[in-house]
């Protein structure tokens, strides 16, 4: 396990007294035009522009299968339950997330390991990388609270100290997603500013923030400004579709009261040489299962 460096100049200032602004400082595409891979050149020109690249069929059907069965091995796992990487709904006490699936599952490393996965993570971060975080998500039908409008990348600059907007997620469908099952929403183009989010990050925060997002939220104001200037894109497909989106992405989902499940497998890459560093904006970082500091590249 390799030890954290000290922290280094913020880039992007949040959780102060006031919202603030920062246009971004750092590419969107990292690799060198031309580099091969597993994305087309238009692609990455594609993913630069938007901040996301929706694939229709990452995985097959048969793969599909394979990883809802672990999915549902998983949340029906008394122990998996009792781990305090499980995270459970407020209201229905279901299983909601669960975290560091990667080295939960075998099955789920393995599609870490693919090279359909990393090699498109390599590819547009221009380097080796690890798993900052993993998780499956399971959103059942009627009532599965949703996630609130938020980018990633504030949170895991402020609480888990990554320096730098050197970070891809990919959300990997296991059930199709309607546009009223409570579907993941992006605003293109919303990756290219930083916006600072007011307020001090409380102790412990990812314990609620986990269940309910509130410290890291923009403002109403705020995310009426960037939807008029920006518009909301709403992510449908099949089992097997999957959604690569840049970690500056402006992006949420809504709750899910139709009776058709939502579940996606969630993996977030970041790069080895924007390794997290101390927190810019939180008292201590949050645990490991959340936002790793072993920064072994995945091979």
């Amino acid at each position: 396990m390799t030890l954290a460096p000290e922290r280094t100049a913020d880039l992007y200032p949040t959780r102060g007294t006031t919202e603030v602004v920062t246009p971004r400082q750092d590419p969107v595409v990292w690799s060198a035009p031309g580099t091969a891979g597993p994305f087309q050149r238009s692609e990455l020109s594609d993913f630069e522009r938007d901040g996301f690249f929706a694939i229709p069929d990452l995985i097959t059907d048969a793969e599909v299968a394979k990883y809802r069965t672990e999915l549902d091995r998983l949340v029906t796992d008394p122990a998996v339950r009792a781990d305090e990487r499980s995270i459970v709904e407020p209201k229905s006490q279901e299983i909601r997330s669960v975290f560091e699936v990667h080295k939960i599952s075998e099955v789920f490393a393995d599609l870490v390991r693919d090279p359909r996965v990393v090699g498109r993570a390599r590819q547009i971060l221009g380097s080796d990388v690890y798993v900052h975080q993993s998780r499956i998500n399971v959103k059942p039908g009627f009532g599965a609270s949703g996630f609130y409008w938020h980018s990633d990348f504030e949170t895991w600059h402020a609480e888990d100290g990554l320096p730098n907007m050197r970070t891809v997620s990919v959300s990997i469908a296991l059930t199709e997603n309607f546009d009223t099952n409570g579907g993941l929403m992006i605003m293109p183009g919303s990756h290219r500013t930083f916006l600072g989010c007011a307020g001090e990050t409380p102790k412990d925060n990812y314990k609620k923030s986990l269940q309910m997002q509130d410290a890291g939220t923009p403002s109403d104001e705020a995310l009426t400004r960037m939807a008029d200037a920006h518009g909301i894109r709403l992510f449908t497909g099949r089992a097997g579709s999957a959604t690569w989106f840049d970690c500056n992405c402006m992006h949420g989902s809504g709750d899910n009261i139709t009776p058709y499940a939502r579940s996606n497998v969630f993996i977030v890459f970041n790069s080895v040489e924007n390794a997290a560093v101390e927190p810019f904006a939180a008292p201590v970082p949050r645990p490991d299962f959340i936002g790793a500091r072993d920064f072994t590249p995945v091979r």
